[in-house]
């Protein structure tokens, strides 16, 4: 198929949401993309061959899950819009290899979709223009549970993915940074202007992949106190580390105890969370949680 005949053009958009009638939600946070270049630069950075998966989180009128379809093995689709169901069943109707299911991926089992869907497959990466308004439950959700992930390759607010691909000290970096680089290594692919969507968002957006780890690149003896240091330490950013710690896990009487185990994890109490790099936070959270600081 050349790129003329493809979904992703103005022509073919607009008529396709004419012959079916279809409205869009802004509760649904639905923006299709129309640019031809973008869908391949998205599609590049998944690194996808025959022998590989796919999953589209909110596929829409399907002008990603057709490229998918191009250059995957397999590819499932979990849409939440029942609406878009019979259209996406029309378009892809060449792809014997898609499966669409409706559902709120949100609440979906992704490990069991994984074991029916993907068993066949050597590896899967996520492939999605996400809506903005669930960007962060979605990723975190494909992150925490740990899943047999290659890559997740997504479009979403610039903002967020320059969060996310934040350094130490820079005043983009914060818990979402360290979220996200705990479990993956961000990497930017391209920005994209608002003109590119039916309709078009009120902001940029961008591509960011997220190459997933398969192990931390620190050595943090308990995941759920790390995270709870590190959200902690950006409660007020304006705020040093050691405040905010004391503001969440010291007594009055004890104030003086979390300045000391900061020294002892090698940071100045006077710094502020968003200097602290993921090995610093590994450590400080280890201090803690030997000390009792829980």
């Amino acid at each position: 198929m050349n790129d003329i005949d493809s979904i992703a053009t103005p022509k073919r958009t607009k008529d396709i949401i004419r012959r079916h009638g279809f409205s869009f939600k802004k509760s649904l946070g639905q923006n299709f993309l129309i640019d031809q270049n973008i869908l391949n630069n998205i599609v590049d950075a998944a690194e996808l061959d025959g022998t590989k998966g796919a999953l589209e989180i909110g596929p829409g009128i399907g002008a990603l899950t057709e490229k998918l379809a191009q250059n995957a093995g397999t590819v499932t689709a979990v849409e939440i819009d029942r609406r878009l169901i019979p259209i996406l069943k029309e378009v892809l109707e060449p792809y014997p290899h898609v499966h669409v299911e409706q559902a709120d991926v949100l609440k979906v089992d992704l490990k069991a979709l994984f074991e029916s869907n993907f068993k066949d497959v050597s590896k899967v990466s996520v492939v999605a223009n996400l809506p903005y308004y669930v960007t962060t439950p979605i990723l975190m959700k494909l992150l925490e549970e740990k899943l047999p992930l290659e890559h997740i390759v997504v479009m979403i607010q610039k903002e967020v993915a320059e969060r996310m691909a934040a350094s130490p000290g820079s005043k983009e970096y914060g818990s979402l940074s360290i979220a996200v680089q705990y479990y993956s290594v961000p990497k930017l692919i391209c920005t994209v202007p608002n003109t590119v969507f039916i309709p078009q968002p009120n902001v940029d957006s961008a591509v960011i992949r997220l190459t997933v780890r398969e192990q931390p690149p620190v050595d943090a003896h308990d995941e759920a106190h790390f995270f709870d240091v590190v959200r902690s330490s950006f409660t007020q950013r304006r705020k040093t580390i050691s405040n905010n710690l004391k503001s969440r896990f010291a007594p009055p009487e004890g104030r003086e105890r979390i300045d000391a185990l900061l020294v002892q994890a090698g940071i100045e109490p006077s710094r502020r969370g968003e200097t602290l790099s993921l090995q610093e936070y590994a450590t400080l959270s280890n201090t803690l949680l030997e000390a009792g600081i829980v």
